[in-house]
C-alpha cells in the first residue's frame, strides 16, 4: 500500500532517534563517562533525537533533558567496594529498558559497555532494534574497586573476558577507541570483527593557552612543570612518577602537578614526603571539565605512566594543548607517539626519569614535540568521530 504523501514525509524528516546505554555518565569522572557526554551531546547538536539510559546519582529514578539530551536516570544503590560509585539496581532492569524502548521507538540502540545497563539494553534490543556496542572495558580497571588479590586477577580476567564476549556477541557493530585496544578483544577469544574509532577531542576547547596565566590561576609555581590529569587510581601507575621526580630535580628544577581524584592520593602524598619531593608534587584535586583546557597549560609535559588505556581521552587533550609526551610502553598508548615523545618501560623509574628530564631541558626540543603533538591530536577531531557512528548507525538500520 501506497504511503499518503504527508505521512511519508513526517518519516522522511523525522531526526534520527538513538538510545545510549552506559553504567557510567557524569557527574561521575572518568573517560567512559566523559566520551559518552560528548557522544550523546555531539550527536543532538548535529540534528539527532538523543536518550541516555544510566545510572541516578543520586539514587531514585528521574527523567530529564540536559544539555539537549533526554536522560532517564535509572533507580541506584552505592556501590560497597567503591563508596563514591553507584550501580544501577539490576532487579527487573532489563524488563524497564525494554519498556523505555517500546516508548522511545529508537532507530538504533548504543551500548557503552557489558554491565549492568549495557547488558539489560542488548538482551532488551533483542531483533527489535540493531544494537551498536562500544567498549571501554579492561578488567584492570576493575580490580583495585573490587579488592581482588593479585594471585586470582589473571583467572579473574579471563572470567571477565568471556563475560565481554557472551554479551558483545549479540551486537550488530562492534567498536573500540584504538586498533590496539581491537588487537587485544582479538587475543582475548573475541571472534566479531571489531572496528577502531576514535573517542575524540574537541579540538576548538583543547589548544595551546598561555602559560603564565594558567599557572597563576591555579596556583602552580612558576617552575617547569610534568602534569597528569585522570584518576588517581592504582591501574595509573602514579607511585612510578613520584619516585622519578627527586632523579628529574636533581638535572632540572621541576615540579609533579596531579590533577584528578581517586583512593590513591593520601599514599601518593606519603610516598612524596617519605623521599624528599612533597613541596614539588601539587594536588589540584577534581576540575571541573569547563577549566580543564587551562589546566593543561600549566605544563611543559604530560606524563601518563598508566598500563590499562584503550585509548587515554587525557593524553589526546594534552596533545592538543601542544604538550610533549612521556608515557608507559602499554596498551594504546604507543599509538599516541611518534615524534611527539618519549615511551617508557612501565616500572622503569630511571627511564621515565631521563625522559623527563631530556624533555624539560631542552626549550627548542620541548617546541619541536608539541608541535608534533598538535599535528598528532588533529587526526582525533571528535567530529569526525561523531560522523562515522551516523554513518554505522545507518549501515546497520534495519528497513
Amino acid at each position: 500500500m501506497t504511503m499518503p504523501a504527508p505521512q511519508a514525509e513526517a518519516l522522511a524528516v523525522r531526526p534520527r532517534r538513538i538510545l545510549i546505554a552506559t553504567d557510567t555518565y557524569p557527574p561521575d569522572v572518568n573517560g567512559a563517562a566523559y566520551f559518552t557526554y560528548r557522544l550523546a551531546t555531539g550527536l543532538a547538536a548535529r540534528g539527532a533525537e538523543v536518550h541516555v539510559v544510566c545510572a541516578s546519582d543520586d539514587g531514585p529514578p528521574r527523567t530529564e533533558t540536559v544539555d539537549g539530551v533526554r536522560l532517564h536516570r535509572l533507580r541506584s544503590a552505592r556501590l560497597m567496594v567503591h563508596p563514591t560509585m553507584r550501580v544501577t539496581v539490576p532487579a527487573g532492569l532489563t524488563r524497564t529498558v525494554s519498556r523505555l524502548i517500546e516508548r522511545i521507538g529508537p532507530d538504533v540502540v548504543h551500548t557503552q559497555g557489558h554491565f549492568v545497563v549495557g547488558r539489560a539494553a542488548v538482551a532488551a534490543a533483542r531483533d527489535r532494534v540493531p544494537v551498536v556496542a562500544t567498549n571501554h572495558f579492561m578488567p584492570d580497571n576493575l580490580f583495585q574497586f573490587a579488592h581482588i588479590p593479585g594471585r586470582l586477577r589473571t583467572g579473574v580476567g579471563n572470567l571477565a573476558w568471556r563475560d565481554f564476549s557472551r554479551v558483545f556477541a549479540r551486537a550488530d557493530h562492534i567498536t573500540t577507541p584504538t586498533p590496539i585496544a581491537a588487537g587485544l578483544l582479538t587475543e582475548k577469544g573475541f571472534r566479531r570483527k571489531v572496528e577502531a574509532v576514535s573517542c575524540g577531542i574537541d579540538l576548538r576547547r583543547f589548544q595551546p593557552q598561555p602559560r603564565q596565566w594558567a599557572r597563576r590561576r591555579f596556583g602552580v609555581p612558576d617552575r617547569p612543570t610534568i602534569l597528569f590529569v585522570g584518576r588517581l587510581d592504582e591501574e595509573k601507575r602514579l607511585e612510578e612518577l613520584v619516585r622519578a621526580l627527586p632523579l628529574v630535580v636533581n638535572e632540572v628544577d621541576a615540579q609533579v602537578v596531579l590533577v584528578g581524584a581517586g583512593n590513591r592520593r593520601e599514599a601518593l602524598e606519603r610516598l612524596a614526603a617519605r623521599i624528599g619531593v612533597g613541596e614539588r608534587v601539587r594536588f589540584l584535586g577534581f576540575v571541573p571539565d569547563a577549566d580543564l583546557p587551562q589546566v593543561y597549560s600549566t605544563a611543559d609535559v604530560f606524563a601518563m605512566p598508566g598500563v590499562a588505556e584503550l585509548q587515554s581521552i587525557a593524553t589526546l587533550e594534552a596533545m592538543a594543548s601542544g604538550l610533549p609526551v612521556v608515557a608507559a610502553d602499554a596498551m594504546a598508548l604507543p599509538h599516541l607517539i611518534d615524534g611527539n615523545g618519549f615511551l617508557y618501560q612501565p616500572g622503569d623509574v630511571h627511564e621515565l626519569a631521563r625522559h623527563l628530564v631530556t624533555v624539560l631541558a631542552s626549550e627548542e626540543l620541548r617546541a619541536r614535540l608539541g608541535r608534533a603533538s598538535l599535528a598528532l591530536a588533529a587526526q582525533h577531531d571528535h567530529e569526525r568521530s561523531l560522523a562515522r557512528f551516523e554513518e554505522i548507525y545507518t549501515e546497520v538500520a534495519r528497513v
